[in-house]
């Protein structure tokens, strides 16, 4: 079983920037895709960015530019810098592992406010 636990979350103003984190167990870490996602109230869940285990990301078009996603194979995290942050980023962003087997998982959640 793995187990994700996501930090770096907090409230912060527009165009401020805020790194989030997202720790895993286990030893599957290195050939998984890792994900963020997030979801705000009322609103359907939404990827906002993909890496590979290979290093290759993909980013939704409403954080192109402003988000970066990477990863430290040596400590089993992967990272979300956030600048530019807009008070429409406000959400739980919640990380996702999916394996070699096509098992996922997922962290409990963090939340990020920006206020305008």
């Amino acid at each position: 079983q793995v187990q994700l636990v996501e930090s770096g979350g907090g409230l912060v103003q527009a165009g401020g920037s805020l790194r989030l984190s997202c720790a895993a167990s286990g030893n599957i870490f290195s050939g998984s895709t890792m994900r963020w996602f997030r979801q705000a109230p009322g609103k359907q869940r939404e990827l906002v960015a993909t890496i590979s285990s290979h290093g290759a990301t993909s980013y939704a078009d409403s954080v192109k530019g402003r988000f970066t996603i990477s990863r430290d194979n040596a400590k089993n995290t992967v990272y979300l810098q956030m600048n530019s942050l807009k008070p429409e980023d406000t959400a739980v962003y919640s990380c996702n592992l999916i394996s070699l087997t096509a098992r996922s998982f997922w962290g409990q959640g963090t939340q990020v406010t920006v206020s305008s």
